[in-house]
């Protein structure tokens, strides 16, 4: 895989594209970078690859059994995986070999499946803690915040930020587990702005209580901007880099 491949000259205009947007909102709002999590699901380890020779350190999937596929064709430690889908208790021990990260905590059952998985790989292999961003429903505060149809968050979860303080409680008291910060994704078909705004209070909220927590992870390819306006340290970007996603046969 060189730079002749006519693919990885695609990803490479299309990550400096996005590089360049979160460079100016940057610049606009007088903050530090976020983390940039190039979302590959859908897509092919050959793609994962071609973004490791573009200097890219995150990736973001969001079904285990592709993720875990991927993560065993790189095999390359020092590539972060990030989990950002809906997770099931019975793929706690899978994503625990694999992970960096897991953006999508909205229950406490979970917390426990996870935290017996990290302990079980953390004897195993020593490897670092999970960190552990809680998901929200923005919506179940603001209602004006749902989309037009009613279906706020499009099926994605996310726990009532009224039992944040529980769950995150919960996590940094679990061994084998750090708590990140908070997740959201905007409502689609309102401005994201009110959303994002809120998720930052939330996250003040949360720093008053657990100070490590300052991660929030918000923004995708339309709305990167307004994400990083309220504070974003993680932005979570795929089609903007990867494009459509591929047609299975």
């Amino acid at each position: 895989m060189t730079s002749h491949d006519p693919r990885f000259e695609q990803l490479s205009e299309r990550l400096d594209v996005v590089q360049q947007r979160i460079a100016a909102a940057a610049a606009a709002n007088s903050t530090v970078k976020p983390t940039l999590i190039v979302v590959t699901k859908f897509h092919p380890a050959a793609d994962v690859l071609r973004l490791r020779q573009l200097g890219v350190g995150d990736v973001g999937e969001n079904r285990d059994q592709e993720a875990a596929a991927k993560a065993a064709q790189v095999a390359d430690p020092d590539l972060r995986w990030h989990f950002i889908g809906q997770l099931q208790k019975n793929k706690a021990k899978s994503v625990a070999a694999y992970a960096h990260s897991v953006h999508s905590i909205d229950r406490a059952s979970l917390v426990g499946a996870l935290g017996n998985a990290m302990a079980q790989q953390q004897d195993a292999t020593g490897r670092k803690p999970l960190a552990c961003f809680l998901q929200l429903d923005l919506s179940s505060v603001y209602p004006a915040l749902a989309a037009p149809d009613g279906d706020a968050n499009s099926g994605r979860g996310g726990l009532a930020p009224s039992n944040m303080a529980a769950l995150a409680d919960l996590i940094a008291d679990t061994p084998g587990l750090t708590l990140a910060g908070l997740m959201a994704v905007a409502p689609l078909g309102v401005s994201p702005e009110p959303a994002f705004e809120l998720l930052a209070q939330l996250s003040a909220q949360l720093v008053a209580q657990h100070p490590g927590a300052t991660g929030i992870s918000a923004g995708m390819s339309h709305d990167l901007e307004a994400a990083m306006a309220a504070g974003a340290t993680h932005l979570r970007v795929g089609s903007d880099i990867l494009g459509p996603r591929p047609v299975v046969l």
